[in-house]
């Protein structure tokens, strides 16, 4: 009895770290969309002197992506995961893991001659991944109560779907972006296919839907403050991209939106 008292009082010190680091999320969220319509992102055309020394593209982007993907493996293989044993919990943290493997294992490696990526947003990017891989996997493989029932919950799949699509959109529409260019050529071209036949932020709005079904299948509010704070993060840079497309190239497509096809 002693034992069980000991785990619960654990379990429930972990779930008020885990609400906390939640509602910092909602909180920086917001913090992050009012800073940015004074201050455009700090890297790739963005980037200018004061956010520290460079650091290579490929580098940059493998280092600061993996905590996200090797913190969730790490939790599963040195602490007890009571809620893996449900399917639900499996595939919701198996949707998190093959974004993340995608994003720091193969993505960085196809990146053609990116540009260095400041010191600072560096760091926060890598703690930020940290946190957020801690953040959702303990939830979902120690705290989620979703039961094999949750198999039968519409919402499930819908969120599911979401995510596939999402990603899809956000893994295409890297690949127009890396091959606007042929081999020698510079400068900057206006990306079509796709969802940039809709929106300037095809990529952006591809990882916002992903996020938005991974938080409609998971229904908690770590899926969905990470939700919010990836809409608030990406958002404004799409907004921004749009309005500099507008301004350099005068034959760019006006009925093209910045981030929701349509609407903005």
């Amino acid at each position: 009895m002693g034992v069980t008292l000991w785990i619960d009082w654990i379990l429930s010190l972990d779930l008020i770290v885990l609400n906390f680091l939640s509602y910092n999320l909602l909180f920086f969220g917001v913090v992050v969309v009012i800073v940015l319509q004074f201050l455009s992102t700090p890297y790739g055309r963005y980037a200018r002197g004061g956010w520290g020394a460079g650091v290579n593209a490929r580098v940059a982007w493998f280092v600061q992506e993996i905590p996200a993907f090797v913190v969730p493996l790490l939790l599963i293989y040195f602490t007890e995961c009571p809620k893996l044993e449900f399917t639900p919990n499996k595939i919701l943290l198996g949707l998190y893991l093959f974004h993340y493997f995608q994003r720091s294992v193969i993505f960085p490696f196809l990146i053609r001659g990116g540009k260095p990526t400041p010191f600072i947003p560096f760091v926060l990017a890598f703690v930020f991944c940290g946190c957020n891989g801690y953040l959702q996997s303990a939830y979902i493989v120690k705290h989620a109560d979703f039961g094999n029932k949750w198999m039968w919950n519409s919402r499930f799949y819908l969120g599911i779907i979401l995510f596939c699509l999402g990603m899809f959109t956000n893994i295409q529409a890297d690949h127009i972006l890396r091959n606007l260019r042929k081999p020698g050529e510079t400068g900057y071209k206006i990306p079509k296919g796709g969802m940039f036949e809709y929106v300037s932020g095809a990529n952006f709005f591809g990882e916002i839907v992903e996020w938005l079904g991974f938080a409609v299948a998971n229904g908690s509010l770590p899926a969905y403050s990470f939700f919010f704070f990836t809409l608030c993060n990406i958002g404004p840079r799409a907004v921004h991209h749009h309005r500099w497309y507008c301004e350099k190239f005068e034959d760019y497509p006006r009925q093209r939106k910045a981030l929701i096809p349509f609407i903005l």
